[in-house]
């Protein structure tokens, strides 16, 4: 039962340091995020088996992680209401072609990144966008006037 609790709390843990971090930051990962990442896998998996290295401990803690995430999932679906807290909400970054910098200082985005996107997407100016908006996952989605 331990093991349950354990996995629970960081299962928890981890979705509020995701939703913190941010999802810019998710999306955009350097060699130092990565191997950061595979570190915290390990603490995590130190902090919740501590020092039960059975195949039973193993199969608990895959299991219990495994039906949170469906859990999460269903209730995510079912509920609306709780979407945004365990998915996250689309942000609006411009409107009409008006940088709407309040919510880029928000995401912790700046107006060099935003250019960026719109270049991959072959967008030379903001004047040329109708909405770019920061979707749930970290990507730019950018709707243009013409």
């Amino acid at each position: 039962m331990d093991l349950v609790l354990r996995t629970i709390f960081v299962f928890f843990l981890i979705l509020l340091v995701t939703r913190v971090v941010g999802r810019r930051e998710l999306s955009s990962m350097e060699p130092f995020d990565l191997i950061l990442l595979v570190v915290i896998g390990d603490l995590v998996q130190q902090g919740v088996t501590q020092s039960d290295y059975s195949l039973t401990g193993t199969t608990t803690v895959i299991v219990t992680m495994a039906s949170l995430v469906v859990f999460t999932a269903y209730l995510s679906f079912r509920f609306k209401r709780l979407r945004p807290l365990l998915e996250g909400e689309p942000t609006l970054l411009v409107s009409e072609g008006r940088l709407l910098e309040r919510n880029l200082h928000r995401q912790r985005m700046s107006v060099e990144e935003l250019r960026a996107e719109a270049r991959q997407q072959s967008i030379g100016s903001f004047d040329d966008i109708r909405y770019a908006v920061l979707e749930t996952n970290g990507k730019v989605s950018f709707v243009t006037k013409g």
